[in-house]
């Protein structure tokens, strides 16, 4: 159970998401009643913890109000991983119960008057512990510490059924324990949001800090949904490149002919054109895999157009338009979590996987997903 203090410290330092929960009104919001129709026992299916949120009009301050919100999105985290991990293999009633959870705290009363900005931390507080931010724990015995992110379904207006394998893969994970090389080690994930505004904020850099500080932490996979088979993404960059909307159906305006950077805290963001992944990219490319596990070079720049470079040097005089892993969010995660890794001095292994596409949701196919990550996973923790 979170103490009030650490409820509180969860919803203000990770404040990004507070403006992102402009919200309910909004266009993530607004979808929840097509949803409904659509995939009804999906949206319906944690309808109890979200129900939970009725005990906020007994709340007489601001502390019981954000410890409430927290502990109501914590359980919400904790039982979409224990569903997955118990054999349902479906990511998107987190998703949906998330809006749902934010929807009905957006018109909850406590018996104080709420301000607007206390209003914004209560939503805070339900953001961040339901995608698992309060919940990174490692045993004391772990020696090897991996962290691995996942997104949000997106492009649901395509598709309002939508499931993302890498959301799945996160929640699969989170906590799972296992021995190599004579030592313990253990992952613990999170779920990160399809929105522009809280990339530009800091979300990444707020998250990974403390998971960078900690000496022990020896991996750090950033995982995302992407093409046919699963992708290493060897170079990401800098800019924004893509036409695709976010969550919220923001657009960046940037395009392959007018490349973008994104923002951290209302300025550019500073760093090289392009980086390059650590990751042990042999020890992941599994033997007698259903799919190809490529070690993607491909990036695209202003003056050479698209072309695989051998090395990082080939890249340091180009304006970068796509990195490996495109110019949309997949790319910008990994190139941030790079870019942080660097100024930390950090030795972990940090990288991203993108895996085969799913069309709507496919509880089978998006299994042997999951089965693949962890094995590419327990590889790179054995090569150490």
């Amino acid at each position: 159970m979170l103490k009030p203090s650490l409820a509180l410290f969860i919803a203000m330092s990770f404040i990004p998401c507070a403006n992102a929960i402009t919200l309910l009104g909004d266009v993530e919001g607004a979808r929840l009643q097509q949803a409904e129709k659509t995939i009804g026992d999906v949206v319906t299916r944690y309808q109890a913890l979200d129900e939970g949120l009725t005990q906020l009009s007994a709340k007489r301050n601001e502390v019981d109000a954000t410890q409430l919100a927290a502990r109501q999105g914590q359980r919400l985290w904790q039982q979409a991983v224990r569903d997955v991990q118990s054999g349902h293999i479906d990511d998107r009633s987190l998703y949906w119960a998330r809006l749902a959870m934010l929807t009905r705290l957006n018109t909850s009363s406590a018996q104080f008057n709420m301000a607007d900005w206390q209003q914004a931390v209560l939503m805070s507080a339900v953001e961040k512990a339901s995608r698992g931010f309060s919940d990174i724990h490692y045993a004391d015995d772990v020696q090897i510490k991996i962290f691995l992110t996942g997104f949000d379904p997106f492009f649901l207006d395509k598709d309002i059924g939508q499931s993302n394998p890498s959301g799945l893969v996160a929640l699969a994970l989170d906590g799972f324990r296992f021995e190599v090389n004579g030592k313990r080690a253990q992952v613990e994930t999170a779920m990160i949001p399809v929105r522009f505004d809280d990339f530009d904020q800091g979300l990444i850099e707020s998250l990974l800090s403390p998971i960078y500080r900690d000496p022990n932490t020896r991996l750090v996979f950033t995982v995302s949904m992407g093409r046919t088979d699963f992708d290493l993404e060897r170079f990401p960059g800098r800019n924004r490149s893509a036409s695709a909307p976010d969550n919220q159906n923001v657009l960046t305006g940037a395009s392959k002919t007018l490349p973008l950077a994104p923002k951290l805290n209302g300025q550019a963001l500073k760093g090289p054109e392009f980086v390059e992944f650590s990751l042990p990219v042999s020890a992941m490319q599994l033997k007698g895999s259903h799919w190809n596990i490529h070690d993607n070079h491909t990036v695209t720049t202003l003056a050479r157009g698209e072309f695989k470079p051998n090395a990082l040097s080939e890249l340091q005089h180009e304006t970068s338009v796509e990195g490996s892993g495109g110019g949309y969010l997949s790319n910008e995660i990994s190139y941030r979590a790079i870019l942080l890794q660097q100024k930390f001095h950090s030795s972990a292994k940090v990288g991203h996987i993108h895996t085969p596409k799913v069309q709507g949701h496919d509880a089978e196919l998006e299994h042997a997903i999951i089965e693949h990550v962890r094995t590419m996973v327990m590889q790179a923790a054995a090569s150490l």
